[in-house]
């Protein structure tokens, strides 16, 4: 399936749309595997998981950071504690279509996000510091976005997602992502999903969501096809890309 295909996908007529969870709590553990691994994984999983109600979605990402990149550059070096923030369109946004505004924190491995949904308009101003917070995530974002000067957008980044969750435990999810891209221009949820990629082809991202332990059935189906965990920022990776180029340069 092509990303503009993708980026298209909507739950058919008969799906049920999941609720929009705003608050987590959770492991995100993450993998790197090659097609192989994942059609396998797959196939152990199918009778323990089921896709969710989204389907196959394009998630695209516009990255907060101020000036010099400072909560990239903290997120490389792997402190205690950690804060993203982002605002983020499940496919290409049309206008007047609303976003989700997150503020993702992570402390000692677990992570904490909170997520807000509002129109374009809402989202640009909670994000520029001199928004009206209604709610109490609201608040929280925007508590987060005064401590930084000068956080603006810095870079995009997309990917082409399928998830999946335990069918006795909805905690228990699965994502694959995969023709993860990044750009540092036209940071717009509204424009087409372009940018350049960030993994070698034929390899895809794994991450396991999880508010306990992972089932005894997926860390073996793991331990079997030798998959270890891996350490992989989309938005560090992106950064790092664009760092090494400027060097070399």
């Amino acid at each position: 399936m092509t990303s503009a295909t993708l980026e298209r996908t909507q739950p058919t007529a008969t799906a049920t749309k999941p609720a929009v969870q705003k608050v987590f709590r959770r492991s995100e553990i993450k993998y790197l595997v090659t097609d192989e691994q994942r059609a396998a994984i797959l196939s152990a999983a199918s009778e323990h998981m089921e896709p969710d109600a989204w389907g196959a979605t394009t998630v695209c990402n516009v990255y907060y950071d101020t000036p010099t990149g400072l909560l990239v550059r903290r997120s490389l070096d792997k402190p205690t504690y950690k804060e993203k923030i982002r605002v983020r369109s499940y496919g290409r946004r049309t206008p007047g279509s609303p976003v989700f505004v997150e503020l993702k924190k992570k402390y000692k491995g677990i992570v904490y996000k909170r997520r807000a949904v509002m129109d374009e308009v809402r989202a640009e101003a909670l994000l520029a510091g001199h928004g009206d917070p209604q709610t109490q995530i609201e608040r929280e974002i925007d508590f987060a976005v005064r401590r930084y000067e000068g956080l603006a957008p810095a870079c995009y980044i997309a990917y082409d997602r399928e998830a999946y969750y335990a069918i006795d435990d909805h905690e228990f999810r699965m994502t694959f992502d995969r023709n993860v891209r990044a750009r540092w221009c036209e940071l717009d949820l509204t424009a087409p999903a372009w940018g350049e990629q960030l993994l070698p082809p034929g390899m895809s991202i794994m991450e396991l969501k999880c508010g306990g332990a992972v089932p005894l059935w997926m860390v073996r189906e793991l331990e079997r096809l030798g998959v270890s965990k891996a350490s992989f920022s989309k938005y560090g990776n992106a950064w790092k890309a664009r760092h090494t180029r400027a060097h070399v340069a």
